[in-house]
């Protein structure tokens, strides 16, 4: 087995979890009523059931590196997210960063 990590997220509710994602392209490879498991490609995300989270002051959070990030940005945007400041869920055209990243 290669290393790697896998996120471990809050869940408000794994339906509209699994809905968001799925209209990424993850797909479920595991559920119950304590843990949710969504894929796409490599990237793998699990859920634990969080109802009473508040976004607005959560400070879970999950990066994600991809090498084709203008495709993801595509298959996001396609998906209905709108492009904006704020909301959720909303998303931010790529950027340089002072890292050289985007």
């Amino acid at each position: 087995m290669t290393d790697r990590t896998v996120p471990n997220l809050p869940s408000r509710d794994f339906d509209a979890t699994e809905a968001f994602y799925g209209s990424l392209g993850f797909e479920r490879t595991y559920r119950d009523d304590h843990w949710m498991i969504l894929t796409a490609g490599s990237l793998e995300l699990e859920f634990f059931p969080r109802p009473d989270l508040d976004c607005s002051t959560s400070s879970f959070m999950c990066s994600i590196r991809i090498a084709d990030l203008d495709n993801l940005y595509a298959v996001i945007q396609n998906s209905g997210v709108p492009v904006a400041v704020n909301g959720r869920p909303r998303l931010s055209p790529p950027r340089a960063q002072p890292s050289g990243h985007r």
